[in-house]
């Protein structure tokens, strides 16, 4: 019988477990349970919940400042009220945390229609294979270049533009320079691969960017990790050249496929994207207590 047990900050051991256990989950349901975010705040002190049987992680929430919370039990532990159990201690400890359930998977939505759960977000994963051609650069409106992204010169004038381009977005605005320094030191950081846009100005100021990813490197999956515009160039048509920097990059490296996430209501953004040719892959949605959802603007801007 598995009992779940809180803690403010995971052993070593309980970190590897955690990480092993979510692999296994990934492999029996074909998406992974923790998102980015959630997988580098594990060694991190926060509101961490374990599902032990034993010694042995079976389960495991966690529910982050902004009250995201994200949960999974391993397939050999499902069907005996192990998910209901950390959910529900999750939610007691924070009445207003909202749930996420990668890959919306049938069991998701029966657990969460059997805690009184509402979906309150839906975030799209979009995918296209790639094609002939996509390695060749786009053509940019007069008066704008591109560049690659410079560690130690460029990490203010991204993380301004970010903000500028995601400030009512509830996870990408917020990041900040540890977020930013935490992300270029993982495996998967390439510097090539964070495309930026200058204006012709003599100050060349920043005016979007395309972050591209590869995980792991070498894999056949690229994605679209992150596309903004400084608001200052909405309207100017600089959202489907990027987004194409971005694609021809990837192309380059080899990839076969390219997906990206995107809100489900997030017009704007689901244009572009089906112009270029993304289609519906997936899909993760996130519960609440309540009926209405957070305000919410997505990765494609101007």
């Amino acid at each position: 019988m598995a009992t779940t047990t809180p803690f403010a900050r995971l052993s070593a051991d309980h970190v590897d477990q955690v990480r092993a256990a979510a692999s296994a989950a990934a492999s029996a349901d074909d998406v992974e349970p923790l998102s980015e975010a959630f997988v580098l705040a594990l060694p991190r002190e926060g509101d961490h919940l374990l599902a032990l049987d034993g010694d042995i992680v079976v389960g495991y929430a966690s529910t982050a400042e902004d009250g995201s919370l994200e949960a999974f039990v391993t397939p050999d532990h499902r069907s005996r009220g192990v998910g209901a159990d950390l959910l529900r201690s999750a939610l007691q400890r924070r009445p207003d945390a909202r749930p996420w359930a990668h890959g919306d998977l049938p069991a998701s939505r029966a657990l969460g229609e059997r805690l009184g759960l509402h979906v309150v977000r839906e975030l799209l994963v979009l995918s296209r294979a790639v094609q002939p051609g996509d390695e060749q650069d786009p053509t940019l409106p007069d008066g704008i270049r591109h560049r690659a992204f410079r560690p130690g010169e460029d990490e203010g004038r991204l993380l301004a533009v970010n903000a500028a381009a995601f400030v009512h977005h509830p996870e990408q605005g917020d990041l900040d320079a540890a977020g930013l320094a935490e992300r270029m030191a993982q495996p998967w950081f390439d510097p090539e691969g964070v495309i930026l846009l200058e204006g012709a100005a003599d100050d060349r100021p920043l005016v979007g960017f395309h972050w591209t990813k590869i995980d792991p490197p070498g894999g056949h999956i690229g994605e679209v990790y992150v596309v903004g515009v400084h608001p200052d160039f909405h309207g100017r048509g600089l959202a489907a050249p990027l987004t194409g920097l971005g694609l021809a990059h990837l192309a380059r490296q080899g990839v076969s496929e390219v997906e990206l996430y995107v809100e489900a209501d997030n017009t704007p953004a689901l244009a572009t994207y089906r112009r270029a040719g993304f289609e519906r892959k997936a899909s993760h949605v996130m519960y609440a207590r309540g009926a209405s959802s957070p305000e919410v603007h997505d990765t494609v801007q101007g």
